[in-house]
């Protein structure tokens, strides 16, 4: 019996994705996972340190990763015409023009959002905030913007905000392809085989949550946040769906897209080659 840890975010769509590996529903191989929980720039951060041997990313940080670790070939959260949002007051909206300059908050410096807002607007002053707070510090006039993620994406018109930009719709509109936002990575030196066990397990766990959509529901609500059962659906249907399952052609190109433009705009220190484990 091999003790692995699997890290990933506290939100819906990413309990939603691991209810069956987290309930026992899966045949493991022999292998028991240890869950943990962090806010995602943290699960950056550790990644960064190898402390982890699988966890969720943001697809900016693997660009520090790609050394370390490789891609699992599904657990992959999307942004296909829709993600990260640049929002202002409503009391005090600006505009693109407006924010050349100023300072927006950013949920972490490795985030995608981070990324995607840079590649927006380019030269932005960024200061990093907790994801949660975004809005708070936001609404108080503390920083004219804030890129917000998880449940805020679909929160933020009822809290107040108008929006500046949907950062996702910006890069469909762009690249014609979805905006990758985060992925699974594990560990290289875990080896082919428990590699290949660990993608199966995982690979288990989103299709029996996508089969089992209520109770896996049911589990994810208790990271919701505050949303109601039909936005919870909703946010989950977001970012677990037929992308999570397997990036396909298209997935895979999008990833490489976003971080060669990365790289051609100096946003990362160098252009990354794209690995994914094989099973």
């Amino acid at each position: 019996m091999r003790n692995l840890t699997v890290a990933h975010s506290p939100d819906s769509d990413d309990a939603f994705m691991f209810w069956a590996l987290a309930t026992g529903r899966v045949d493991t191989e022999g292998i028991t996972y240890v869950h943990e929980l962090s806010d995602i720039e943290s699960l950056n951060r550790r990644a960064l340190a190898g402390e982890l041997d699988i966890t969720a990313v943001s697809f900016h940080a693997y660009a520090y990763l790609a050394d370390r670790y490789l891609l699992l070939p599904h657990g992959a959260s999307f942004g296909d015409g829709y993600g990260p949002v640049v929002v202002s007051p409503r009391a005090s909206p600006v505009s693109r023009e407006q924010l050349e300059g100023e300072t927006v908050a950013i949920p972490g410096e490795l985030t995608t959002a981070a990324l995607a807002l840079r590649l927006w607007l380019p030269g932005v002053k960024t200061a990093v905030v907790p994801f949660d707070r975004i809005g708070e510090e936001v609404a108080r006039g503390n920083f004219p913007a804030g890129v917000l993620i998880h449940e805020g994406q679909l929160t933020y018109e009822d809290e107040g905000f108008h929006l500046v930009a949907d950062l996702g719709k910006w890069w469909k509109s762009e690249e014609g392809i979805p905006l990758p936002l985060g992925g699974n990575v594990v560990r290289r030196d875990l080896g082919p085989d428990t590699i290949a066990r660990i993608s199966r397990a995982l690979r288990s766990s989103i299709n029996l949550g996508l089969e089992n959509r209520r109770e896996a529901l049911l589990h994810a609500g208790q990271y919701s946040r505050g949303l109601d059962p039909d936005k919870t659906d909703r946010f989950v249907g977001m970012y677990v769906n037929g992308w999570t399952q397997d990036y396909g052609p298209e997935g895979r190109r999008a990833v490489k897209r976003l971080l060669d433009r990365a790289a051609e705009a100096g946003l990362i220190p160098r252009a990354v080659t794209v690995e994914f484990a094989s099973e």
